[in-house]
This record gives structure tokens, C-alpha cells and sequence, in this order.
């Protein structure tokens, strides 16, 4: 595992979320599932009083709709157990295990709360990667999942995972397959003030998975791909043999933790013995590391590199020692950004980031960068170590892959994900606003006979030249996406009365009356669209989409390339 790394440095320190004790528990959720968070403070005139969970959500009784109007308080954990942000990862994973709990609130020398650090933190960022790279998924499994009926309620089911207790459980929807329900998605169920409903249509599907001997490194980057935090693991019949997450992973590491100090202890006596022979293989670990390495003197100025160094910025020792480390800059970032850079050393004797820099080639290229001060036997600074490594694909990777998870591949526009999650946003925002939205299906009219006649190549051109055409009558805060073939929807958010979204119809009819020209070919295309608004036509996301498209198949029916509104006796109630 390495050395461990002051929990400060893999805390949450973004969003520290907080409401108010006589929060109701919907509200509270509500905020929890918008930032993505898994837990909630509870702070009363500034002092934290307790603190809420996705666990703790299991405890809400869903058959009573009135349970989710009660405050925050009631259902709270209290006190909060807290860490000061100086301990180390390791005896950070032992504290969550002994305790048996899942989030703990960091402090700073004040008292002051500064992050709040979880599970998820620790398996993402203790450095576990050689020991899940050695270790396969069977032996990481802590027992058989919990398996659940789709006829099953929620609240049966909530109560079943609260008393196992259990964050996940696999849900048979019988000719719809395994599914999976988690902590978080009861947060969401709370946050929309869902009913007591089946947990076959709340179930998350497909069920993702893993095999039993894949290595836990494989596991761990299927979650951070996916964006998950579970995934069923399948024996070599296909059979669901358990779950797996990000906790599971740390069931060994706190054992590793105590190996890892008594090795280091036991380093410490035969360094005493042979300072000489260690000095020597520090030094050759450093010439061999695969990340950069640069040593200041405390007026930062550069007296040591070590080949990597020379390896990702392209400049040689003989052109950098006693220069400062300023030849680097890329000139993207300002004095402000260095100014806490220095501020957080002097402060904290370390600061770790992305910052961009530049090679001797002119390239700039991002790097994460560890700065630690060094002291000497008085505490003063006597020099600075930088640690660094190119990260740069890694970047593009991620947002290749949120492309890819988000985006349709030929437009570039939102696909059916994307869409549905802006869409459940809005939803959220109106009700909250009381205003309208509208949701619009667009199928372009006879474009089957484009393809098989012209080819699909042509017709791909064409669908770009209509998305363009589409996003000219668009509000910036619209969105357009594409569910796939020829049809699109458009979301209309914040509309104030029925006549605006008639008007939007009309210009995207209008603006396809033109030919398009396309691979010179004069192409004539019309469009049919289906209108279905919020919240006369539905309150969900799927009766919206659902309304738009029975909507616009009622317009093909009555003669393609208009409009039609799912009710049309909105317009007397709007």
C-alpha cells in the first residue's frame, strides 16, 4: 500500500452539505441525490448536531408517504463521530471498521469541520491498486446478495436491507431480468416523495457484472467507469453469487495497513544498521521511479531531478538545476492559483493538485502534482520535493468516455441518459417553481425511404443538417436529444404559458420546409412532432416521453409535418 496519505487529502472537501434540524426528510434527500452525496449534516446555528445517511434512509417507514414531511432530526444519527484531518488513511479504514460506520466528519486543529471522509474516499485513493491488482473477486465477496422479488414492495424491502443490513439488494423482475436497488436510489425515491410502489419498477436494469476470478482492479475500474457503485458477481454458470463495492475492497486493507507498519518498523531497524545500503536503494528507487521528480532548495531553487523528470518535461539536469521551477509554467493558471498553492504548504507543509504545465517542446500537458515541505531538525523548511506525473490521456479519457456515456455518436447531442436525467431535473425545478415544461418528439416523415434509397450515408448527413436546424430555434437552456434512428426530443423547460411551445413547434416546422442539400442531392423532408407538458400530460419522466410519442403519432396519422398536442384540452386549462 505504500506510505498512507493524511486523510485531507481524499476527503470530501467540495460540498459539504448541510440543512437545518427541522429540515423535512424530502427536502433533505432531495439535496443529497442533486450533489451526488451519500450523507447530509444536520447543523444547528453553525454547530454540527448529526448527520444523515443513505443508510440511514432504509429506517423511513415508505408505506407512510407522511413519514417523508417529518424533519431531518427525528431520523438523524447523533453525535457525529469525527477524525482530525492529521491521521493517516490507514488508521482512518481501521476506525471505520471498528466502528461500523461509513462516513466520518473531518476536523481541523480548531475543531472546525472541514470535509467529511467515506468508504468510497478510501478504496479510490489509499493506494490499494497492487493489492487489487493480486487479489481476485471471489475472495473480496462477504456473503450471498440479497435477493428480492419485483412483487415486492419498497417498503418491504427497505426494511428488509435496514435489518440485514444491506446497501444493495438483486431484484428478480422475472421476464425483465436481475436488477439492482440501492441506498441511493431510496434517497432519490424519498427525494421524488415516491409511493409504496413495486420494486420491479424501481429496479435499475440491466444488472452489471463481474466474474468471480476477474481481479479486483478490473472490478474497481468497472465501477469508476460505469459510475456505480455495485456490481453482481456471476460464477462461471452464469448464477448472481454476490455484490461488490467499493467497501468490499477495503476488507483487507486495514490488515495490509498493519503490514505495512510493521515493515516499516522493521525498515526503520535495519535502516539503523545499514544506513548506507538503504541511502543507496533509496536513491535507486528515485533514478527508477516512473514519476517526476524535483528537489528545491527552501528559496526554491531546483537542486535535484531524477530521470523522469527529464523523461515527461524533456529538459536535462544540467538545464534546470539552480533554476526555479517557474521554466515549467504554462501560463494557464493565475496568481491567485499560486497563491493558495504556497498558502497550503506554509500552512499545511503539502499541496497536492492538477496543474497544468509545459514540456521544453512548448506542449502543455497536465500533471498532478505533490509538493511536500522539508524540514529540518529545528522545523524549519529546508527544502521543497515535488512528485508529479503526467496525467494528461488519462483526462481525455474521461471525458471520452462521458462522451461516449452521455452523447449520441453521430449528432453530438444528449442521447436517452442524458436526457432523462435533465428531464427528472426539471421536473424537480418545476414542481418547485409550479411552472410548466414541455416535452417534443420529432420523427422525421418518411426517412426510411431516404436511407434505402440514397443510402446511410446520406442520411446521416441529414440528420446532422436537421440537428442544426433544430438547435437555431432553441433557447440556450433547451435541450435536444436523440433517442436513436430518426427521433429526437426536445425539452422545453421553464415555460410560462402553452403559446410558447406552440411557437417553438411551428419555427421547427417552419425551418425544415427548405431542401436540404446533402451530397448533391436536394432533399424535401417534413416532421412530424408530439407535444406532451408537465404536469397536465404526466409527472415522470416516461408519461412525458410516453405522451410526446402517442402525440406525434397522432400527428403522423392526421397528415405528418405538424404538430399535435398529447391533450388537447391543455389549451383550456393552461
Amino acid at each position: 500500500m505504500g506510505q498512507p496519505l493524511p486523510i485531507s487529502r481524499i476527503m470530501h472537501t467540495g460540498v459539504l452539505l448541510q440543512c437545518e434540524p427541522e429540515t423535512s426528510v424530502a427536502d433533505a434527500a432531495a439535496r443529497m441525490s442533486e450533489n451526488s452525496v451519500s450523507s447530509i449534516l444536520i447543523a444547528d446555528r453553525g454547530q454540527v448536531v448529526g448527520i444523515w445517511t443513505e443508510h440511514d434512509a432504509l429506517a423511513i417507514d415508505f408505506a407512510d408517504p407522511a413519514k417523508f414531511r417529518q424533519p431531518v432530526s427525528m431520523v438523524m444519527s447523533s453525535p457525529v463521530l469525527s477524525l482530525p484531518d492529521t491521521l493517516d488513511a490507514g488508521e482512518a479504514a481501521v476506525r471505520l471498521r471498528d466502528t461500523g460506520k461509513r462516513h466520518f466528519l473531518v476536523t481541523n486543529a480548531e475543531g472546525q469541520p472541514v470535509g467529511i471522509l467515506s468508504q468510497t474516499d478510501l478504496a479510490l485513493n489509499q493506494g490499494l491498486e497492487p493489492y487489487l491488482r493480486l487479489r481476485e473477486v471471489r475472495a473480496a465477496i462477504p456473503r450471498p446478495p440479497l435477493m428480492v422479488r419485483g412483487d415486492q414492495s419498497l417498503a418491504e424491502v427497505a426494511s428488509y436491507m435496514h435489518r440485514y443490513p444491506a446497501d444493495a439488494v438483486v431484484v428478480d423482475c422475472q421476464e425483465d431480468g436481475l436488477g439492482i436497488l440501492t441506498e441511493r436510489d431510496m434517497v432519490r425515491f424519498i427525494a421524488r416523495r415516491t409511493s409504496n410502489t413495486l420494486v420491479r419498477e424501481l429496479a435499475t436494469r440491466p444488472l452489471l457484472t463481474v466474474n468471480e476470478d476477474d481481479p479486483l482492479i478490473y472490478a474497481r475500474d468497472q465501477l469508476i467507469n460505469n459510475r456505480i457503485r455495485h456490481l453482481a458477481v456471476v460464477n462461471p454458470l452464469g448464477e448472481v453469487t454476490g455484490l461488490i463495492g467499493y467497501h468490499d475492497m477495503l476488507a483487507g486493507a486495514e490488515q495490509m495497513y498493519l503490514d505495512d507498519l510493521r515493515e516499516a518498523l522493521e525498515q526503520r531497524d535495519r535502516a539503523l544498521a545499514k544506513s548506507r545500503r538503504t541511502l543507496q536503494l533509496a536513491e535507486r528507487v528515485i533514478e527508477s521511479s516512473f514519476e517526476g521528480i524535483m528537489v528545491t532548495d527552501k528559496d526554491v531553487r531546483i537542486e535535484f531531478v531524477n530521470p523522469a523528470f527529464t523523461q515527461l518535461t524533456g529538459y536535462a539536469p544540467e538545464e534546470v538545476i539552480g533554476r526555479s521551477p517557474e521554466l515549467l509554467s504554462s501560463g494557464r493558471h493565475d496568481h491567485d492559483f499560486y497563491k493558495r498553492m504556497w498558502h497550503s504548504l506554509q500552512a499545511h507543509g503539502y499541496w497536492r493538485g492538477e496543474i497544468w504545465n509545459r514540456r521544453k517542446t512548448g506542449e502543455v500537458y497536465l500533471e498532478l502534482l505533490t509538493i511536500t515541505a522539508i524540514t529540518d531538525d529545528n522545523g524549519k523548511t529546508s527544502h521543497y520535493a515535488g512528485l508529479f506525473t503526467d496525467i494528461t490521456q488519462n483526462r481525455k479519457n474521461e471525458e471520452q468516455i462521458r462522451q461516449l456515456a452521455y452523447y449520441d455518436a453521430l449528432t453530438g447531442v444528449p442521447n436517452r441518459r442524458l436526457l432523462e436525467d435533465r428531464l427528472d431535473h426539471a421536473i424537480r425545478h418545476a414542481h418547485r417553481k409550479e411552472m410548466l415544461l414541455a416535452v417534443m418528439f420529432l420523427d422525421l416523415d418518411r426517412f426510411k425511404e431516404v436511407n434505402d434509397t440514397l443510402g446511410h450515408a446520406i442520411g446521416d448527413d441529414l440528420l446532422l443538417q436537421f440537428t442544426d436546424r433544430v438547435k437555431s430555434c432553441l433557447r440556450e437552456d433547451d435541450t435536444l436529444a436523440r433517442l436513436g434512428g430518426d427521433e429526437f426530443i426536445v425539452l422545453l423547460p421553464e415555460v410560462e404559458q402553452l403559446a410558447a411551445v406552440t411557437l417553438v413547434a411551428n419555427r421547427l416546422i417552419a425551418v425544415n420546409q427548405s431542401p436540404y442539400q446533402v451530397q448533391g442531392n436536394s432533399i424535401t423532408i417534413g416532421a412530424s412532432i408530439g407535444i406532451s407538458l408537465y404536469p397536465a400530460d404526466g409527472t415522470t419522466v416516461q408519461e412525458l416521453i410516453n405522451g410526446a410519442d402517442v402525440a406525434m403519432y397522432r400527428a403522423k396519422r392526421n397528415g405528418r409535418n405538424h404538430y399535435h398536442l398529447f391533450n388537447p384540452e391543455a389549451i383550456e386549462r393552461v
